[in-house]
């Protein structure tokens, strides 16, 4: 149980960084498809870098935005607000105050 656990909480740690990730290359691809109308080769790989970039910081923003918002999100993942590891949570999980988790629910 303790490997799940483990195998859970590096996935938690690695969310982050691979959403962002994936969002630029989506957004790379999008770009790619408005750049193939475009006749000069330079403005279009800078459409796509613009589309691929602006892709991954939304995504990057709602995504810091909803585990900043989640304490329960937070805590499945282990990791903090900011979306970094949670070094404190490297023990057994903590449970949430009362009042917290009926604000949550």
């Amino acid at each position: 149980m303790r490997w799940v656990r483990l195998f859970f909480r590096a996935f938690g740690w690695l969310l982050t960084p691979f959403m962002a990730w994936a969002a630029s290359f989506f957004g790379c691809v999008a770009g790619e498809v408005i750049a193939a109308r475009i006749a000069s080769p330079g403005r279009g790989v800078i459409v796509s870098a613009i589309c691929g970039a602006a892709a991954g910081f939304v995504t990057l923003i709602l995504w810091l935005r909803l585990l900043r918002r989640s304490p329960g999100i937070r805590e499945a993942l282990a990791v903090t607000e900011d979306g970094t590891p949670d070094t404190a949570a490297l023990g057994e999980p903590t449970r949430l105050d009362p009042e917290e988790e009926a604000r949550i629910r």
